[in-house]
């Protein structure tokens, strides 16, 4: 049995009233505030942690006291039953899940300690904790809101209970509970799902389910028998009303002043008085037999009063029903941290021809909102952190959450030899996802790299796709999309001034000077940072204590004698300025003449860039940041930024970048964009942690399609061993090349945008064969050193797709057939054009292959 049909089958032990439609003609009936009566003591704010040590969920139910035997209506067996089926339900859930402990938490104003002893007794009896806490009575609406989004976002509080005064149960206070922790029903959401007969997500309030189980010990529970409701307003009513009318019970509505009350009372086979005295109905109205039901918020003090066992006897089945919805809302909770199916509704497209560009296409297309992405997906709400409409961040936490589920299948779409205007592996990749997911109805999720701006407002444009297969909205997947890359070029230029400052004054301090602004005393201590530590222990010296380090160790440790001549590292600035390639810093008279020739690389060259794409989490991320070499000392040590002291500040600033980025394609199928190292200096993929999150999210028969970069031998070592080792079943490249890749492999003309570029023709038919033979065997399963030119052609891995690219004089239809790496569904997608100055390229599966 799977743990989701465990999970489930736990759930059914939980009685809820049936949900069954409303009958024909039946009124419904809109929802108002709860206003429960309160006897308020003391003024003071205060939070009483009342969690009982969880008694055994296995241990039976106690039974209560002697005094409450022989009361007119038996609560004992129907407390005793709710409790029991709702301790079932808890240890079926701790069996497969023992870390769960559900706290129940009760806000109300003043202290009500009877409240809370009743709900602690039932939820000791179960194992669940309660707490409480106490507002005072005149906190404001403000201080209430607060203490309930508090509890909105605590995952250990699977309940909260609103037991406050009138003014502080206002629309603002109820609406800002969370539906999923509404255990008495009193949210909007939860009414309407009541009052329209959805109780599969909602909850019923137990008041009104302890009202009903009376009711049905009685015998008041056929179609056709009657029962009046006097006084009272709100929630409880209203799910009264709506319960017992879809069993076909007759509902009266009755009030004090009315003087059709008697005659009803008389008719009515029961009578519950919400909130009424006793004076309102006179038992010489009461048909024999009939049922009385007094329902009221505030329990009596009066331990002679001949009314409080019955009164309690209701308090405690409520907070019985109570505890079974914090139960069933700890099982929903549970089911939710599964694996979710996907429910995709892919997006219509409507192809023109002749075919418009590729920002009129992404302009033409409504993307859908990020979060009903997310929902489609399987992504919980508080793993997502939107960027306005279109694009989310989306947090690490879903790794432990669905740690468990098995990866789906990683495809990696690369080249054979780059050119200066790409040759179409992102379109080829959204194109393939766009197929599988929107056409096949596979789950298939894109991984592709962050463009950069300086090719972006260069020759070779921007990196969205191209055509109707693209990424949307292209402007905002173009340009500073959620500030990644400015994010590194902050971190990295943050290295960079510290190597100078240090320099600097290392060159004008004496070792005292620097050694008391690098260990600082603050309010007469000084001590080492863990940093400082780091360093200490990795010269070789024990020392804990500032004061105990000798000269020469002082020496040793406040100077990292940097050689200026062997920095390695740069500034960096995410543009093409080709002005900034060399320059001289230290020119104001500020620096002392400390100057020094230096440069700027473009931010994606970083290699914090690099180290970003390749972490597996903000612990991994930040050990390798503090290993980066930016230089060896005169001595020719090598130091990192951990010798800095800059490493941690890295890890801050880089916080938010090391979450992926999720967007969508033309057809509403997810993307995610993160991480885009360039493959001359780095191995040129988006990140890992995009990959493993797109492998979780897609289920075992999912596919991941990941753009390589650059040639083909290198994306794949690069990006295989990072996830495998090696290749798994149904794992593998797909190959996508061009004519113009092929020519430019070997010695063919130089390559210019359009229109000074020369045509796309092959010199020679030896040439030509020559390259299709080479290619054709060094794609085929198991080649070995099959070679071409330059660069050298990895073998094909079991499975694997090649996707021939051919100039659009020779495929005018500009289809691309997809296979994907089973073989076993084909189809064929409609593309348009690549962005310009791109030529516009058609893709089938290439012949006998």
């Amino acid at each position: 049995m799977t743990r989701l049909s465990v999970l489930r089958h736990a759930c059914r032990g939980l009685r809820v009233p049936p949900s069954q439609p409303t009958r024909s003609g039946a009124p419904v009936f809109g929802s108002a505030k709860r206003c429960p009566s309160l006897g308020l003591a003391g003024n003071r704010a205060m939070f009483r942690g009342a969690s009982t040590t969880p008694t055994s969920a296995s241990s039976m139910v106690n039974k209560y006291s002697k005094e409450q035997e022989g009361a007119e209506i038996g609560y004992e067996k129907c407390v005793s039953d709710v409790l029991e089926r709702t301790r079932e339900s808890l240890v079926a859930l701790q069996r497969d899940d023992p870390a769960l402990h559900p706290v129940l938490a009760i806000i109300q104003s003043g202290e009500d300690d009877g409240l809370l002893e009743v709900n602690r007794k039932m939820a000791g009896k179960i194992g669940l904790n309660v707490a409480q806490i106490c507002l005072t009575k005149d906190c404001t609406e403000d201080e209430t809101v607060d203490e309930l989004s508090k509890l909105n976002e605590d995952p250990r509080v699977r309940g909260v209970y609103l037991h406050l005064a009138p003014p502080l149960l206002t629309g603002r206070v109820i609406s800002t509970l969370a539906p999923e922790k509404d255990v008495d029903g009193v949210a909007d959401l939860n009414m309407g799902r009541l009052v329209r007969g959805d109780l599969s997500e909602g909850f019923v309030p137990a008041e009104a389910m302890a009202v009903m189980k009376v009711l049905e010990s009685h015998g008041v529970s056929s179609e056709g028998q009657t029962v009046v409701l006097v006084g009272g307003d709100g929630a409880v009513k209203v799910a009264l009303r709506c319960l017992m009318e879809r069993r076909g019970v007759v509902t009266l509505n009755g009030h004090k002043s009315s003087e059709s009350l008697q005659k009803q009372v008389k008719k009515a086979d029961a009578v519950v008085l919400l909130g009424a005295g006793p004076s309102e109905v006179p038992p010489t109205w009461l048909k024999p037999g009939a049922a009385v039901i007094r329902c009221e918020s505030a329990l009596t003090s009066d331990d002679h009063d001949a009314e409080r066992t019955s009164q309690n006897g209701l308090a405690h089945l409520t907070a019985a029903y109570r505890m079974q919805n914090v139960v069933l809302g700890s099982c929903r909770w549970l089911q939710e941290q599964q694996y979710q199916d996907w429910s995709l509704r892919p997006l219509k497209l409507q192809p023109l021809n002749p075919v418009p560009s590729d920002i009129q296409i992404s302009r033409a297309q409504t993307p859908k909102s990020v979060q009903q992405l997310a929902q489609e997906i399987g992504l919980l709400p508080g793993e997502l952190e939107p960027y306005g409409r279109n694009k989310a961040k989306v947090r690490l936490s879903l790794l432990e959450r669905l740690q468990a589920q098995p990866d789906g299948n990683l495809v990696l779409v690369a080249g054979i030899t780059p050119t200066p205007l790409g040759e179409g592996k992102s379109t080829v990749t959204i194109g393939l996802v766009q197929a599988l997911s929107a056409h096949l109805k596979l789950n298939s999720f894109a991984c592709l790299r962050q463009p950069s701006q300086g090719p972006t407002f260069g020759v070779k444009g921007g990196a969205a796709g191209g055509g109707y297969a693209q990424v949307i909205p292209m402007e905002e997947f173009n340009l500073h999309l959620t500030g990644d890359i400015h994010a590194i070029t902050a971190a990295n230029n943050l290295v960079a001034a510290a190597i100078d400052a240090r320099m600097l004054h290392e060159a004008t301090q004496s070792d005292k000077a620097l050694y008391n602004r690098l260990v600082p005393s603050v309010n007469g201590v000084r001590r080492f940072s863990p940093i400082q530590i780091s360093r200490l222990r990795r010269l070789g010296l024990s020392a804990t204590e500032p004061a105990s380090l000798t000269a020469e160790e002082v020496r040793s440790f406040v100077r990292l004698d940097l050689d200026p001549s062997k920095l390695t590292w740069q500034r960096v600035v995410d543009t093409n300025d080709r002005f900034l390639r060399k320059i001289t810093v230290g020119q104001a008279s500020t620096e002392k003449g400390h100057s020094r020739e230096t440069g700027f690389d473009i931010a994606v060259a970083s290699e914090i860039m690099a180290i970003l794409a390749l972490a597996d989490g903000l612990g991994d991320m930040r050990v390798r940041l503090a290993r980066m070499v930016v230089g060896t000392s005169r001595s020719g040590q090598p130091i990192t930024a951990e010798d800095l002291g800059v490493s941690g500040a890295l890890a801050v600033l880089m916080k938010d970048a090391i979450k992926p980025t999720l967007m969508q394609t033309l057809e509403g199928t997810p993307v995610f964009v993160h991480a885009g190292p360039f493959a001359n200096i780095a191995h040129g993929n988006s990140s890992v942690l995009a990959d493993k999150l797109a492998l979780k999210l897609v289920g075992r028969d999912g596919f991941v399609e990941k753009q390589g970069e650059r040639s083909t031998p290198w994306s794949c070592v690069a990006r295989f061993p990072c996830h495998r080792g090696a290749p798994g079943p149904g794992d593998g490249p797909a190959l996508g090349f061009t004519t113009r890749e092929r020519i430019n492999t070997g010695a063919g003309p130089a390559i210019s945008p359009p229109p000074t570029s020369p045509p796309l023709v092959i010199n020679s038919p030896e040439r030509c064969a020559s390259h299709r033979a080479v290619t054709r065997d060094a794609c085929r399963s198991g080649a070995k050193d099959a070679r071409i030119p330059q660069p050298k052609m990895a073998p094909r891995p079991r499975g694997a797709v090649l996707i021939r690219g051919a100039p659009p004089e020779r495929a005018p239809n500009r289809t691309l057939r997809l296979v994907h790496v089973n073989a076993v569904a084909q189809t064929q997608a409609g593309l348009g054009p690549f962005g310009l100055p791109s030529p516009r390229l058609a893709f089938s599966t290439p012949p006998n292959l």
